[in-house]
C-alpha cells in the first residue's frame, strides 16, 4: 500500500466548535476588549508580551484603536544593551553555541531609575493605560486586566534568521541567528517561561501572535480548560522541518513537502521545547508553545514520577533524521553527565538511539571507535583535518556497520556516532539536544556557507575510548529480546542500553493491542503501516487517527487506551514506544 503523503504537516486538536470562542484579527480583539473595558475612569491593561512579539505593530494598533490612551512601553525601563550583554556575560559566554543554561529574573533585565519613573507615570495616568511588554508586573502588580501576548518558538527561530527581532533588552538584531538563538535558548526563554507560568491562573485573555497582521485571541479561562482536556487524551504537536548540508529527499516525497528547500534534513517531529501545539475553534486556529502544557499540567502530562524526577521538564525527543540521496551526518559525540551539568548548568544529558525507519542500498552509520585506536593519533588527525590539512580518515578510527529497515541502534553519551548517508533515521533521546560536540563535518560548510562549529576539545574530553567495536557489538547491537504477546500481537524490547533511562517497546500486530500509561509518559511512532486508530477503552476522549512516521504523545493521565489497524491488515504494522524506565 501507498504510504505517500499521508502524514498530517498541521495536526490540531478541536477544543470547540464555536468560532466565537476564538476572536480572530485585530478588529475583532480589540471588539472582545472593549466589553470589559469600563468607559471613564483609570483602568491599566497590562499586556505580557513574550519576547519576539512584534510589539512596534501591536503598538501602533492599539493607539489606532485607542487614541486617547496612554500607551506604556517596558522596554524604556531596560538596562542599555551593554549593561545587558556584560551583566548576562558569564552564562553566555564567548562560545559560538553553547552558554550556561540561567535561571534569571526578569527583575535583572531593569535600570532602577528607569523603572521608577516607569512606574510613576502608570500611577499619575488618570484614564485608560496600556502597558505593553516583557516584565510588565515590574512596573504594575496590580492592573486590571492582564492580556498574555505569546508565540511559538519556531516562529520565534524564523524571526531571528531573519534579523526581524533582537533578545530581550539587546541591540542585536544584526547578530548571527546562532547568536540570537543560544541568547533565547539558555537565557531569554528560561526568564520569559518563569513570568508566562507565574501568570497563567490569573491571565484574562491570550493571544496568538505568530501572525501579527491577523492574530487570534481566546479566554484565560477557555485556555486553562484547553490545557487540562490536551493533557488527558493523545495528541500531536505541529512538527516544522529544516534543510541541512546533510540532508535528503526522503520527506519531501513521502511527506509532500513544499518545494524551495534543496533537501530536509530534520523533522522535529515531538519536541515539546520548540514544537508548537494548535488548538481549533471551528476553523480558527490558535497557536501556543508545546512547552506550556509541560509548564501548567505537569503532573497529568509526564506522571507523577517523571515529573518528580526532571521537573516540569519533556524528557523524551523524537524526531526524523533523512538523509537519504544526501550526506553523512557530523561525527559526533555527546557529553556525560557530570560533565554537562558542570559546564552548561543541564540536570541529565542526551542519551540517544538511532531507529532505521528506511534506508537503501549500502546505508551505514559510524557507531564506537575501532578496535586498539591510537588515541594521540586520532586527536592529531582530528586537528589536522579542523585545520584543513588532511580530510579526517574516519573508517580508521571508528567502527562502521551496515544499516536495515527497523534496526535499532543505542548512543549512550560519550559515545561516538554518525549516521551515513541514505538512511531515514527516527532519533529517540533525551531532550537536551543542543549539546552536540561536532568532531568532523567532513570539510563541508553549513548552509549559512560558513564553517559549521567544531567542538573538539569538548568532544575528545567525553569520548569514552572503551567503546571500541567488540564493546559496541556486545552492548549495543543485536539487543532485541520479546517481553510479551497475544492474539495478533508481539511485544519486544529494542535494546536501549542500562546507561540510558529510555525504555522503547515495539508491537508488531495485526489486531488490536492495549497498553497502560500506568501514570507514566508515553511517546510513539508508528514505524511499520499506513494508519491506525487510537481509542479510549471508556469512550473518555475521541478516537485519534495516526499516520505512518508521525510521532504521537499519550499523556501520563489516559491510562489504558488501544491501537488498531486503520484498515484490515494483511501485513503486521509496528508502533514504537518510549517511556522513562522506573528508577
Amino acid at each position: 500500500m501507498s504510504q505517500k503523503k499521508n502524514y498530517d504537516l498541521h495536526p490540531s486538536i478541536a477544543i470547540s466548535s464555536s468560532q466565537e470562542d476564538c476572536a480572530l484579527g485585530w478588529s475583532k480583539i480589540f471588539s472582545k476588549l472593549k466589553q470589559v473595558l469600563p468607559d471613564a475612569g483609570k483602568y491599566v491593561v497590562a499586556f505580557e508580551c513574550y519576547p519576539g512579539v512584534a510589539i512596534d505593530r501591536f503598538v501602533q494598533c492599539l493607539q489606532a484603536k485607542f487614541p486617547a490612551a496612554d500607551v506604556l512601553e517596558m522596554s524604556t525601563a531596560y538596562k542599555d544593551s551593554s549593561s545587558l550583554k556584560a551583566h548576562f556575560e558569564p552564562s553566555l559566554t564567548e562560545d559560538p553555541v553553547f552558554g550556561v543554561m540561567r535561571r534569571a529574573d526578569v527583575g535583572e533585565y531593569f535600570d532602577d531609575a528607569r523603572l521608577d519613573e516607569l512606574k510613576r507615570r502608570v500611577e499619575q495616568t488618570l484614564g485608560l493605560t496600556f502597558l505593553i511588554g516583557t516584565g510588565t508586573a515590574q512596573a504594575c502588580s496590580s492592573e486590571d486586566l492582564l492580556v498574555y501576548a505569546g508565540v511559538t518558538r519556531w516562529e520565534l527561530q524564523r524571526r531571528q534568521r531573519n534579523h526581524e527581532i533582537g533578545n530581550l533588552g539587546f541591540d542585536n538584531a544584526d547578530a548571527s541567528a546562532a547568536v540570537l538563538y543560544k541568547n533565547a535558548f539558555f537565557l531569554e526563554w528560561r526568564v520569559a517561561d518563569a513570568i508566562r507560568h507565574s501568570l497563567f491562573s490569573r491571565v484574562s485573555f491570550f493571544l496568538d501572535m505568530d501572525d501579527e497582521e491577523s492574530p487570534s485571541m481566546i479566554s484565560g479561562q477557555t485556555m486553562r480548560s484547553a490545557v487540562s482536556m490536551v493533557t488527558h487524551r493523545p495528541f500531536r504537536v505541529e512538527p516544522f522541518f529544516d534543510p541541512g548540508p546533510w540532508g535528503g529527499q526522503w520527506m519531501k516525497q513521502k511527506f509532500g513537502l513544499p518545494d524551495g528547500p534543496s533537501n530536509y534534513a530534520w523533522c522535529f517531529d515531538c519536541v515539546p521545547e520548540e514544537n508548537a501545539v494548535s488548538f481549533m475553534f471551528g476553523d480558527r486556529r490558535f497557536k501556543l508553545p508545546a512547552i506550556m502544557l509541560v509548564h501548567e499540567a505537569p503532573e497529568a502530562l509526564l506522571g507523577r514520577t517523571v515529573y518528580e524526577r526532571f521537573g516540569a521538564e519533556f524528557p523524551i525527543r523524537f524526531d526524523l533524521l533523512d538523509t537519504m540521496d544526501g550526506g553523512n551526518l557530523s561525527l559526533q559525540v555527546h557529553p556525560l553527565t557530570a560533565y554537562i551539568k558542570e559546564h552548561f548548568g543541564m540536570d541529565y544529558t542526551q542519551d540517544e538511539s538511532y531507529y532505521i525507519l528506511d534506508c537503501k542500498g549500502l546505508s551505514h552509520l559510524y557507531l564506537g571507535l575501532a578496535d586498539s585506536v591510537d588515541r594521540d593519533a586520532m586527536r592529531d588527525d582530528l586537528v589536522a583535518a579542523q585545520a584543513g590539512d588532511i580530510e579526517f580518515p574516519a573508517e580508521r578510527y571508528t567502527s562502521v556497520w551496515p544499516t536495515k529497515k527497523h534496526d535499532h541502534f543505542s548512543i549512550p553519551a560519550g559515545t561516538i556516532h554518525c549516521s551515513g548517508q541514505d538512511n531515514v533515521v527516527l532519533e529517540i533521546s533525551a531532550t537536551p539536544y543542543i549539546f552536540t560536540f561536532k568532531l568532523w563535518d567532513w570539510g563541508r560548510l553549513g548552509m549559512d556557507g560558513n564553517p559549521r562549529p567544531i567542538h573538539l576539545n569538548r568532544g575528545l574530553e567525553n569520548i569514552q575510548w572503551n567503546r571500541d567495536r567488540s564493546w559496541v557489538k556486545k552492548e549495543l547491537m543485536d539487543q532485541v529480546s520479546p517481553v510479551g504477546g497475544g492474539p495478533g500481537w508481539q511485544e519486544e524490547r529494542t535494546g536501549l542500553h542500562a546507561l540510558e533511562f529510555l525504555e522503547t517497546r515495539r508491537t508488531w500486530f495485526t489486531e488490536a493491542v492495549t497498553y497502560d500509561t500506568a501514570g507514566n509518559l508515553h511517546v510513539l511512532n508508528l514505524v511499520e503501516g499506513d494508519a491506525v486508530i487510537v481509542e479510549s477503552p471508556n469512550g473518555s476522549w475521541e478516537p485519534y487517527e495516526i499516520h505512518y512516521a508521525e510521532t504521537f504523545i499519550v499523556p501520563a493521565a489516559v491510562g489504558r487506551y488501544t491501537i488498531r489497524p486503520l484498515r484490515k491488515a494483511e501485513n503486521p504494522l509496528g508502533i514504537l514506544q518510549a517511556y522513562v524506565r522506573p528508577s
